[in-house]
């Protein structure tokens, strides 16, 4: 097993507000498709790696509630972070050090709900 995780959701309501969100956060268009009846918008990753997507659909109600993701922030999370607000998010912890090795994270709120954290070495 490489990671504890092989594929994660982010339930949204309005996708097209959503995926507008996280590509402006990210700074990266997301592919977006239709599977098995379920609106899906893929987050950036590379081949072969942990991958993600927003997803529409019955029973995906966003939250603030439940399980943390952590989106990788690249080299320096503030860059994402910084674009949080703008993009009509809510910063609920701003980056912090957790140690030397592991690095910094941030929280928080996306436009649909959800608590959604930032991982980055610097």
């Amino acid at each position: 097993m490489n990671n504890a995780i092989n594929w994660f959701e982010i339930p949204v309501k309005d996708m097209n507000r959503a995926a507008a969100f996280y590509e402006k956060i990210l700074g990266a268009s997301l592919h977006r498709d239709n599977i098995m009846g379920f609106d899906m918008a893929f987050l950036p990753c590379d081949q072969g790696s942990v991958g993600g997507a927003l997803v529409s659909g019955e029973g995906y109600v966003p939250s603030d509630k439940g399980a943390l993701v952590y989106l990788n922030g690249g080299n320096d999370l503030s860059q994402v972070l910084n674009r949080v607000v703008s993009a009509g998010g809510t910063v609920i912890v701003p980056k912090t050090n957790i140690t030397p090795e592991i690095g910094f994270f941030a929280i928080f709120k996306d436009v649909e709900g959800n608590k959604v954290a930032l991982h980055s070495m610097e």
